[in-house]
């Protein structure tokens, strides 16, 4: 299995690396890294991750990494993360289905 980005989950890792940044530039690079290698272990086991609550479709599921939902859509042969949001908020429908998963 191999791991996509979608546009719309790497617009939002950028995001996220902006705002820490404000603060600390050395330490938005190491968290976003941090998040982008936490999407690895799912390569190994796809279906690790939770099924997303809002949506219960055992094709879409999430892991919940320090404060923030990595969400993640499973096609054939290839894992799909669809968006990256902090897990404070819900998810919306158009982060998901923007990109084929």
């Amino acid at each position: 299995m191999k791991i996509v980005w979608s546009k719309e989950a790497l617009h939002r890792l950028i995001e996220i690396e902006a705002f820490i940044a404000e603060d600390n530039e050395v330490k938005a690079v190491e968290f976003t890294d941090y998040l982008v290698d936490q999407t690895l272990m799912i390569v190994d086991n796809p279906k690790m991750g939770r099924i997303v609550p809002e949506f219960m479709d055992s094709n879409i599921r999430e892991l919940l990494i320090k404060g923030y939902r990595i969400v993640y859509g499973l096609g054939e042969g290839r894992i799909n993360i669809l968006t990256v949001f902090e897990g404070h908020r819900q998810i919306r429908k158009a982060e998901i289905y923007q990109d084929k998963y």
